[in-house]
């Protein structure tokens, strides 16, 4: 890794960090997903990792992607993703936090992140982290100038064991200080059979920890909240095909809620 850091960060022209699907859909669910692809730029190699590890939770959202695709064809919905691996920068992260370029994930050291300069680390913020936040930015504003409602919603998903300890939950609600769009989720989720719901689980939005939600939706006052699905749930396409069903039955129940209470804006 050391020849890697006598150069700055270049990515490919092909593959620039924000991907997006259905830009020009109406709905009024902004869809976005931070850790939705595991790509490492081919400057830094495999960060000193061998390929086991890059395709665990560590490196991405394990099967986000795959139902995040779905939901937005079948709602209509702009999706806005992140294609590098969280393991380059986390897109969820502060960039002041300790994990955003984290230099061990869970019990794993990841060798590509160790003793890596302030000016080094900028520069991935520079080429990863900020066009996608910006891209996300840009597309509330204009969602808002062309009186299109947004309702900001951040998909991931979740290891069923971490630390040993077994998860419950199939699904969870993540949200900061959001009082309408949680408990609706929440509500039309415990409406379908033989599912464990969290609440705030298995992790609560905030400021120090989190990135997306706190600075897109709870600054800019939007109706907002994350959604958490249990890997082993989606990690095979017929899972995914199933939990995006689910997903945009539950969402186009909450849009019609929303519109009746007059609440999107």
């Amino acid at each position: 890794m050391d020849g890697v850091r006598d150069n700055f960060l270049s990515l490919d022209a092909g593959e620039p960090p924000v991907i997006e699907r259905n830009q020009n859909g109406q709905s009024p669910f902004l869809l976005v997903c931070d850790h939705y692809g595991r790509q490492i730029p081919a400057q830094l190699g495999d960060l000193g990792l061998p390929e086991a590890e890059l395709t665990r939770h560590i490196a991405w959202d394990v099967g986000i992607a795959g139902v995040a695709e779905r939901m937005s064809d079948a709602l209509g919905a702009h999706l806005i993703a992140q294609r590098y691996s969280r393991l380059v920068i986390d897109c969820n992260r502060p960039p002041s936090a300790e994990s955003s370029i984290p230099l061990v994930s869970e019990a794993t050291t990841i060798p590509g992140n160790d003793g890596l300069s302030r000016e080094h680390a900028a520069e991935r913020r520079r080429l990863i982290f900020d066009p996608y936040h910006q891209r996300i930015e840009a597309a509330i504003e204009d969602r808002q100038l062309s009186g299109q409602p947004t309702v900001l919603l951040a998909l991931h998903s979740f290891t069923s064991v971490y630390h040993g300890m077994a998860r419950p939950w199939h699904i969870g609600t993540l949200y900061q200080d959001c009082t309408v769009l949680p408990p609706l989720l929440l509500a039309e989720l415990r409406r379908e059979p033989d599912l464990v719901i969290g609440d705030n689980q298995p992790y609560a939005v905030s400021d120090g920890t989190d990135y997306t939600i706190p600075v897109h939706g709870t600054a800019r006052g939007l109706i907002t909240s994350g959604i958490e699905i249990r890997q082993d749930q989606i990690t095979d396409e017929a899972g995914q095909v199933e939990w995006a069903s689910r997903l945009t039955r539950v969402l186009s129940t909450i849009a019609d809620t929303l519109r009746q209470q007059q609440a999107l804006r």
